[in-house]
């Protein structure tokens, strides 16, 4: 069994219009929902591994959690793939997760994560909004082979169940 905690990006800044998109810090909610979230993944247990998309605001996101849940930040991996990718390519990059981490967070963007959280769970969850995160249980020895329907969500939590919006 293997376990994939899907982690969409805290609530990112859009007033910068001379910043490309790679390079959009988080704004002032995804500064205080990222913590929040870290405490809410923390009480399901700690990932062994947490890889993660280069673009800023993922990657911010990735070290707040890994501070709120006690994982070394110096230990986040990146993986450029990630940033833009589609369902079928973040199957890929699942696939080539070292077998001896069997739980693993995986920190990035929509639509790629909705739709591979519907993909992999039959489930029909509209969106992860931002800083969102969707577990799944996986019946699997190994991440090669994750395959569409192989999963079962665990749960599905995010900011707006916990923080009241200002």
């Amino acid at each position: 069994m293997k376990t994939l905690y899907l982690i969409r990006h805290a609530k990112s800044s859009w007033k910068h219009d001379y910043l490309a998109d790679f390079d959009r810090p988080l704004n002032k909610r995804g500064k205080r929902d990222a913590p929040v979230m870290g405490r809410r993944l923390k009480q399901h247990g700690v990932p062994e591994l947490f890889l993660s998309s280069p673009a800023r605001r993922a990657i911010r996101t990735a070290e707040v959690i890994a501070d709120e849940t006690g994982y070394p930040s110096e230990q986040i991996r990146t993986d450029e793939a990630i940033y833009l990718a589609g369902e079928k390519s973040l199957l890929k990059i699942i696939g080539r997760i070292e077998d001896r981490f069997d739980s693993v967070a995986l920190f990035g963007h929509n639509p790629g994560f909705t739709l591979l959280a519907n993909l992999l769970s039959n489930e029909s969850v509209e969106n992860i909004p931002t800083c969102g995160i969707f577990c799944i249980g996986l019946n699997i020895k190994s991440w090669r082979d994750v395959a569409a329907g192989k999963g079962k969500m665990i749960f599905f939590d995010y900011p707006k169940r916990h923080v009241k919006d200002e």
